[in-house]
């Protein structure tokens, strides 16, 4: 009618409330429905030598990973001396004898020695830090431990989620969360001194969590999970010798194959052919030799794919909290998370480029030969990143 102004087009008093804007579209990836969510589980008191697991509580979602941060406090405690041996120099991560976190049905997600679960899977994962902060040692919670009272402070993660949404647990139910079980190491393993007052110690967890989502939708590939478990392979390794050492027989999808070395006396050691004696590394898949490099060039990979031993040009590099970080002692890896660039992106990957294995399948590690190593025979663990689909793997980039 002439003279009226449609109600679309009329200006909105000021006072006026506006729409929400909160709400979602139907339709589309899980992560645009269920925003991310954090929430405390526990920060409980711990002692040198004595089991911790206290329960984890329910959230309103999916889990995508544990938050843990352990902190040593001393008011007191003086003339301590770190061990030599391998407890102290993998210290203060070492104060876990073992770790495992375990599903609601006991399936082991994370099974290891602290310094793997706690540090070495979050180097290899990407799925804690990227670039510099892919070592939690450059994150602004470190603190290094100080030899005379025992002190130090670090936060971790256990993660759950491999790629967006893809790995989670289900947390609403709470009859079926999962457990988080930790072995404190006794004080000696860390120093060979103890300092005279022993530190407290006390440990935190808060989970990750995706929201409940606004729309019918679920994460994708539901039950699927991503395993890091640490594995000794064989036969142990004799110094120089020209020999392939078999690791786990295994099964599923391999995404990251994580590697450490260490001799008799649990040290961890660059024996790995290339160091000395001019062998190159080769991997071997059913027989098959697939890679056969240089270790310079495993070296490069390592730098270029998931900065491991990365600087800047003219900067020194000593070690973390420098220019980059260092590639620990002992330690090579494999990556097979660059399905989109060379570089091993974290979450950012389609799958495209998983190891496709069976119970038995049969991956080897060739040195021919190995390096010198003093205390002998070393051992070689596997730390791999697998993946048990629930149905078919899930490739592509389904969150978005």
């Amino acid at each position: 009618m002439a003279g009226q102004i449609a109600t679309a087009d009329r200006p909105q008093a000021s006072a006026r409330p506006q729409p929400q804007t909160t709400g979602e579209t139907q339709g589309g990836p899980f992560i645009r429905h269920a925003p991310k969510g954090r929430r405390p589980v526990y920060n409980n008191a711990a002692s040198f030598g004595v089991y911790f697991g206290p329960a984890v509580v329910a959230a309103p979602g999916w889990y995508t990973g544990f938050r843990w941060r352990e902190v040593a406090t001393t008011a007191a405690g003086t003339g301590g001396v770190i061990s030599t041996g391998a407890g102290g120099v993998d210290a203060p991560f070492s104060s876990s004898g073992l770790v495992q976190i375990k599903d609601a049905w006991g399936t082991n997600l994370f099974s290891g020695p602290g310094w793997d679960m706690k540090f070495f899977v979050q180097l290899l994962s990407g799925a804690y830090g990227w670039g510099l902060t892919r070592d939690l040692r450059n994150l602004p919670s470190w603190t290094g431990m100080t030899a005379a009272s025992g002190a130090w402070a670090y936060d971790t993660y256990f993660p759950f989620e491999f790629a967006q949404a893809y790995g989670v647990i289900a947390a609403a139910n709470a009859a079926l969360l999962p457990q988080v079980q930790i072995s404190t190491a006794a004080a000696s393993t860390l120093f060979s001194t103890s300092p005279s007052t022993l530190p407290t110690l006390s440990y935190e967890l808060d989970a990750d969590f995706y929201w409940l989502p606004d729309a019918p939708t679920q994460p994708p590939g539901i039950g699927t999970t991503c395993q890091w478990i640490y594995q000794p392979c064989n036969p142990p390794v004799p110094s120089a010798a020209s020999q392939r050492v078999q690791l786990p027989r295994l099964g599923g999808y391999l995404s990251i194959l994580g590697l450490d070395l260490r001799d008799s006396t649990g040290l961890r050691i660059d024996g790995y052919p290339g160091f000395t004696g001019g062998g190159r590394p080769g991997i071997f898949i059913d027989g098959v030799e697939q890679i056969n490099s240089d270790l310079n060039f495993i070296l490069d990979d390592l730098a270029i794919q998931m900065g491991w031993g990365a600087v800047v040009s003219g900067a020194s590099q000593t070690g973390a909290g420098t220019v980059g970080f260092v590639r620990p002692t002992g330690t090579l890896a494999i990556s097979r998370k660059t399905s989109l660039a060379q570089m091993d992106l974290g979450l950012l990957d389609t799958g495209e480029k998983y190891l496709s294995t069976n119970p038995g399948t049969q991956v080897e590690i060739n040195g021919t030969p190995w390096s010198t190593i003093t205390n002998t025979p070393a051992t070689l663990n596997a730390v791999i990143g697998q993946i048990v689909p629930s149905g078919p793997l899930v490739q592509g980039l389904p969150e978005v």
